[in-house]
């Protein structure tokens, strides 16, 4: 009878250590978590300080970043006859244009930091291999984002021109600042986020959700919703920008098949 009273004092008190343990490890748990919190802050708060000064850089070159992003623009429109200006409508509105433009090409300049406090946020979660993948992939993402905004601002002309000179005879083409620029930073947008598409899709095929021969397999289905995306993600109804786009699609997509060959191999 003692001996099993001292049994049951035992298993009551193992039971105790255990709840205690339990304890320690969820205040373990609720700290590391507050940590990771802070130090989500702080990768935030890095990210944005870049932004503000990359654009503060592009506020002090605003001309000149804007005489080239006005480039696309007919010669001929009105939109520009104004001394080689485009026209404002409000008493703000210079100042709301020049800093729209500035913060997105900050964006821009910034976009190495935020990508390396977004890789150093979770990298200590990752494996090595996935590690050693991860430099390889900010440095293809940032490229392949630049290129597709290099490729948007050269079609960029086609719906621009298409659509001032599509109702010049029945209108006066006169395009405000903040319609053109929002016009243009939309569809740069498109193009540097489709240009995305080999890193996204890599990715997946990393986290084993995708391989290339699923890739293959469902090629046709693929290729239709390329070609009917690129004709809704051209804001403009001329007929060169979808089917640069479209063009431009493809290839990412049999270069995306490339690439998961490669990592996975």
């Amino acid at each position: 009878m003692a001996t099993r009273n001292v049994n049951q004092q035992d298993t009551m008190a193992t039971a105790d250590d255990s709840n205690i343990d339990e304890e320690e490890e969820a205040d373990e748990s609720a700290m590391t978590l507050v940590e990771h919190l802070e130090e989500l802050r702080w990768r935030i708060l890095k990210a944005l300080l870049a932004i503000v000064v990359g654009s503060i850089i592009a506020f002090i070159f605003r001309d000149r970043i804007l005489a080239f992003l006005t480039l696309p623009l007919p010669k001929t429109a009105d939109a520009i006859n104004h001394g080689g200006r485009l026209v404002v409508t409000g008493i703000g509105e210079g100042f709301t244009v020049f800093l729209k433009l500035s913060i997105a090409v900050g964006f821009i300049f910034a976009l190495p930091v935020i990508l390396y406090q977004a890789w150093a946020f979770i990298s200590p979660g990752l494996y090595e291999r996935e590690k050693k993948n991860a430099v390889p992939f900010i440095i293809i993402g940032m490229v392949l984002f630049i290129a597709g905004i290099a490729l948007g601002f050269v079609v960029l002309q086609y719906p621009v021109q298409w659509l001032i000179n599509f109702s010049a005879e029945s209108f006066i083409p006169l395009v405000t600042a903040d319609s053109y620029f929002t016009f243009v930073a939309f569809f740069l947008l498109a193009f540097g986020i489709v240009f995305e598409i080999p890193l996204v899709l890599t990715f997946l095929a990393q986290l084993g959700l995708i391989t290339s021969q699923s890739l293959k397999r469902r090629r046709p289905a693929a290729y239709i919703g390329m070609w009917i995306a690129a004709t809704f993600l051209t804001p403009g109804a001329d007929p060169y920008s979808p089917i640069i786009l479209g063009v431009a699609m493809t290839f990412l997509f049999e270069l995306t098949i490339l690439f998961i060959r490669i990592t996975r191999h």
